[in-house]
């Protein structure tokens, strides 16, 4: 998905007449993240930049056949919008306060919801335990980004960018900067630049450049599954304290969580805990919503977080010491909504030498190089 974006922005920007080269090691992209995400979209971030990316992203969906040079034939993608809400513990709701005021400074609509509001609201929902809750219904839900991501492809390819099967296996510098990449083909292609969009792979391509960046594989898992009896009144995606979350998709229920230990993965474990749904999910489900009590799995997967350990935001931009490399990384599960902003900003560095929209260089390798966080709070 962000290396479609990319492609995509960079073909359609006025600025740039130069050749695009996607190399891609799996087209098929069975095991990549971009396949197994959730595809959802959310507003409640604790970092304005991030509020902001969600936003653009959101025009885009909404208006995406005319935002990708209006052909008739271009899906209409559209957002289920029936919002996040995120439940909190006493020690959880300053938090939440302090987002809100945030997020509606920038034009949110995020309402708190006290117990008693929470209970009137979602009746399906136990409110134990629960000190407030923040919800917002507008541009918050699930998306198709099974729809976008092949567009922006096709798109692509129509003003001449170039899909490779193929896989970087090293990177040739010059002082500070990328003059070639060779390929497993034993193709070595000239680069003016080069953007590293390879998920949870990233660091390893950072290496080949001899450059470190804290972007890992964490394995998340998912379900889909059935309820018995479908819980009553609306429903939203609720995030539980314990850090388990459910929505409602395709007439089921997509749940998911973390492992208990939420360590590094190779890229290529995809393995599934055999326990962690009977002895976590499940209970957590049933407890919060006592519909779930009664479910059936209908689907199980494992996928990747390319997780920044450093703040758990995006790295995006040049790299300090190799100039020509650009970051477009460690998106620690926002990579599919942020995938709009994201490739809008690169062909705007490519192109211009600089931002010319929405200005992310707070999101800059510089933080990385100083070991200064950039904190985002609201991560699932």
């Amino acid at each position: 998905m962000i290396g479609s974006a990319c492609a995509w922005f960079l073909a359609s920007c006025a600025g740039f007449d130069g050749s695009v080269l996607v190399v891609e090691r799996d087209p098929s992209l069975e095991t990549a993240s971009t396949t197994r995400s959730g595809s959802s979209i959310r507003q409640q971030y604790t970092t304005g930049i991030n509020i902001r990316i969600s936003q653009f992203a959101a025009e885009h969906i909404h208006n995406f056949r005319d935002q990708t040079g209006g052909d008739a034939d271009a899906p209409e993608i559209a957002i289920r919008s029936f919002g996040y809400l995120f439940l909190a513990t006493e020690a959880g709701a300053p938090t939440l306060r302090e987002a809100a005021a945030l997020q509606r400074s920038l034009g949110v609509p995020t309402r708190l919801l006290d117990p008693a509001a929470l209970g009137a609201a979602f009746p399906a929902i136990n409110t134990d335990g629960v000190a407030l809750a923040s919800h917002n219904a507008r541009d918050e839900g699930y998306f198709d980004g099974d729809g976008m991501h092949p567009w922006w492809r096709k798109q692509a390819k129509k003003r001449g960018v170039e899909f490779a099967t193929d896989e970087v296996i090293a990177i040739d510098r010059d002082g500070d900067r990328v003059v070639a990449v060779r390929l497993r083909s034993g193709d070595r292609i000239a680069t003016g630049a080069v953007v590293n969009a390879a998920g949870p792979r990233a660091s390893g391509v950072a290496a080949m450049a001899g450059l470190s960046i804290p972007v890992e594989p964490r394995k998340r898992f998912c379900w889909i599954f059935d309820a018995a009896t479908p819980p009553e009144g609306p429903f939203p995606l609720l995030i539980d304290p314990s850090g388990v979350y459910v929505y409602p998709r395709g007439g089921a229920y997509h749940t998911g969580c973390a492992p208990e230990d939420d360590r590094a993965v190779a890229p290529d474990d995809l393995a599934m805990d055999p326990e962690i749904f009977m002895e976590k999910v499940w209970p957590t489900l049933a407890a919060r919503v006592p519909a779930f009590e009664a479910l059936k799995v209908r689907a199980e997967w494992a996928g990747h977080y390319a997780y920044n350990t450093l703040d758990q935001n995006a790295v995006i931009g040049p790299h300090p010491e190799l100039r020509n490399f650009l970051l477009v990384n460690g998106f620690s599960g926002h990579g599919l909504q942020q995938a709009p902003a994201m490739g809008r900003g690169i062909s705007e560095l490519i192109a211009y030498g600089e931002y010319r929209t929405l200005d992310m260089s707070v999101l800059g390798c510089q933080r990385i190089l100083s070991g200064q966080p950039f904190l985002e709070k609201a991560v699932i």
